[in-house]
């Protein structure tokens, strides 16, 4: 138990290392999505939106609560995506009162070939047998609960 008067538990730095060799990968990986929207004329935000829905036709809560943002963000995305023809709105056919954002076919196109431009995790992961990829995404799994 830590008290008020107790030092704060050390990282070991074995940790420390995982918890930096971490913060590279995702930072890398934003780079190389930022550079890859960009070649297909997208912000990061527009992109990570048009690959959701790629995913399946979801309302714009839903995409903010996976985005970790504010709906109000996500409509401003949705309509840029809407204006360039990448997404459409269309009512939910659970509930009539909701919209959905789902992809065009040229939104899918676009999605799919963005994805295809992704190398950066797909050379390393490359490099490890599929018994070490199995282990590093169980290893993932865990870490988020």
């Amino acid at each position: 138990m830590v008290t008020q008067n107790s030092p704060a538990p050390r990282i070991d730095p074995l940790t420390l290392e995982v918890v930096e060799l971490i913060g590279t990968v995702v930072a890398r990986y934003h780079e190389e999505y930022e550079v890859a929207a960009g070649k297909h004329a997208l912000t990061g935000a527009q992109a990570r939106v048009l690959g959701l829905l790629s995913l399946e036709p979801m309302p714009m809560r839903r995409i903010a609560q996976k985005l970790k943002c504010e709906p109000s963000n996500v409509t401003g995305i949705v309509d840029r995506l809407e204006a360039r023809g990448l997404v459409e709105r269309r009512p939910d056919p659970a509930d009539r009162r909701v919209k959905l954002a789902a992809p065009t076919e040229e939104g899918l196109r676009t999605a799919r070939n963005l994805r295809e431009s992704l190398d950066f995790a797909r050379e390393p992961l490359a490099q490890l047998s599929r018994d070490e990829r199995e282990s590093l995404r169980g290893l993932l799994q865990r870490m988020l609960g």
